[in-house]
């Protein structure tokens, strides 16, 4: 499968949202699925405790989903996907300039004001 950037997976998932709904009600659809997708992989999880062995492809599908809503959601705000990754890419690199470091994460604050 070729390359697949955030722009694109939004515009082919956009073809499966349901567009009779008004755009508070895809907002609702949106937040209330994301939910619940957190809730199966949650699922997932909690099974393991019953014995059953983790399934990585059952995680991506849920993972999937999630990003399915995600973009839905950016949608009713005419967000780009690919807009959020970028911000969030450089609000990681404002907080953690070297990589990972527990002492910036607990002092937040103290580090990174604007993060």
């Amino acid at each position: 499968m070729a390359e697949l950037t955030f722009s694109e997976y939004q515009r082919l998932a956009r073809r499966t949202q349901n567009n009779e709904l008004k755009t508070i009600e895809k907002r609702y659809h949106a937040l209330h699925g994301l939910s619940a997708e957190v809730g199966e992989i949650h699922g997932i999880y909690q099974k393991v405790y019953q014995g059953h062995i983790f399934n990585p492809k059952d995680f991506m599908k849920e993972l999937g989903d999630l990003l399915w809503f995600l973009a839905e959601l950016c949608d009713t705000y005419n967000i780009q996907l690919e807009d959020v990754a970028r911000m969030n890419i450089k609000k990681l690199e404002n907080r953690y300039p070297d990589g990972f470091s527990v002492a910036r994460s607990v002092d937040r604050a103290v580090y990174c004001k604007d993060c």
